[in-house]
């Protein structure tokens, strides 16, 4: 096969990211719908994309794509498709999906009608009245949007997310691929101090210093698929080999990373060596309220605690009053704050110069971003956001 088409999903909001490192990687972008891009490439694509996508929670590869209104539609559009390409007469394959806006809303028929038209597909090229399903685990998705249905295998296994470095975590997490959204909006330079003052696990940072040192998110994982022949040994060690070799381990910036909890900063410690950025990412034990500005340029962006996760919405809107005071002495550095508060400026008594809306897990955030050195107060009452 000379060209393949894939699919990449993400968190909400980060789409435009996703898209642009798509891009970057040569591949060739053919639609953006919420929370996926759809691109084509070549089969080799497949090892290079799952290994550096930083902000893709997911990456597949598209078998087909049909319109159906009914059951009968979806059997035979499922049913025309060249399963036989992927599955061998072996191999397992368990179905999951989802629909959106679709006369076909039932998930466990649609599963089951799906099933069943590969099966008859499979069947009848490999001359089986049952098939044993005791080889390769193919994990096929379905995703059915407004009728218009899209069938694919997954390519990742274990969410893109997941890099590994983080096997224990302080409460309530952020995600890592959001954690790198963040980051990258911030736009973090070498020449400029980058912090995270309430770190958690250290996620913002570590992704950080990961981008700042060109290191791959998933360079030290593995994938399902490397387990498939349409993806040959050779094709995943050039991948494998090609991330190394853009790594920039003689890098020269500074990270930091600290938190007033010291379990955390004992968990951000390890997370930041298993992700090998320790060299460059200082961990330490400190109160975000005690930040005092240096004479040199730097950028923090952080996740507070919120009244969805950790304080209640009173104890958060207390703290967020505590920050703004404490903060105002920090500019110009460029600040960058992740909350699901909507009325955070009110209560960090400053505008933000742009607010973009993001979702950590199914939680709505706003990021408010302050990088303009005249940025003036919030007014009474909240401004509506700019872009959401």
């Amino acid at each position: 096969m000379e060209e393949m088409i894939f699919a990449a999903t993400c968190l909400f909001g980060l789409e435009s990211q996703l898209g642009k490192e798509i891009d970057s990687l040569g591949c060739r972008r053919l639609s953006t719908i919420d929370g996926r891009v759809i691109f084509s490439g070549a089969p080799g694509d497949g090892p290079r994309c799952n290994i550096r996508l930083r902000y893709a929670e997911r990456l597949y590869a598209v078998v087909g794509r049909f319109s159906c209104a009914s059951f009968e539609e979806l059997f035979c559009g499922v049913k025309s498709l060249e399963w036989e390409y992927w599955i061998g007469r072996d191999d397992a394959f368990p179905v999951s999906g989802h629909s959106v806006k679709s006369t076909l809303y039932s998930i466990p028929d649609c599963q089951a009608v799906i099933k069943k038209a590969i099966a008859d597909r499979l069947g009848g090229v490999y001359g089986l009245v049952r098939l044993p399903e005791t080889g390769k685990t193919y994990k096929i998705e379905f995703f059915i949007l407004k009728d218009d249905c899209m069938m694919m295998i997954d390519l990742s296994g274990v969410a893109l997310h997941k890099r590994g470095y983080r096997p224990v975590s302080s409460a309530a997490p952020l995600r890592e691929t959001l954690a790198a959204g963040l980051a990258d909006i911030s736009r973090p330079c070498r020449d400029v101090l980058f912090w995270d003052p309430m770190c958690g696990s250290g996620t913002i940072a570590i992704e950080a210093a990961m981008q700042l040192a060109n290191i791959a998110p998933g360079v030290n994982r593995t994938f399902i698929s490397q387990d498939y022949p349409q993806f040959t040994a050779g094709m995943w060690k050039d991948a494998f080999d090609e991330a190394r070799c853009l790594a920039d381990t003689n890098a020269c910036f500074e990270v930091r990373a600290s938190d007033i909890d010291p379990a955390c900063v004992d968990i951000a410690t390890e997370n930041c060596r298993r992700a090998g950025v320790d060299r460059w990412v200082h961990v330490f034990r400190a109160d975000a309220l005690g930040i005092k500005k240096e004479d040199r340029k730097a950028t923090i962006v952080t996740n507070p605690p919120y009244g969805e996760r950790l304080l209640t919405p009173q104890e958060a809107q207390k703290f967020y009053r505590q920050l703004g005071k404490s903060f105002s002495d920090l500019f110009p550095w460029h600040i960058y704050i992740l909350t699901s508060d909507e009325e955070f400026e009110r209560h960090f008594a400053r505008k933000a110069d742009k607010v973009r809306k993001l979702y950590n897990g199914m939680i709505k955030c706003f990021f408010y971003q302050y990088f303009r050195s005249g940025s003036d107060s919030a007014p009474k009452e909240s401004r509506i956001l700019r872009n959401r």
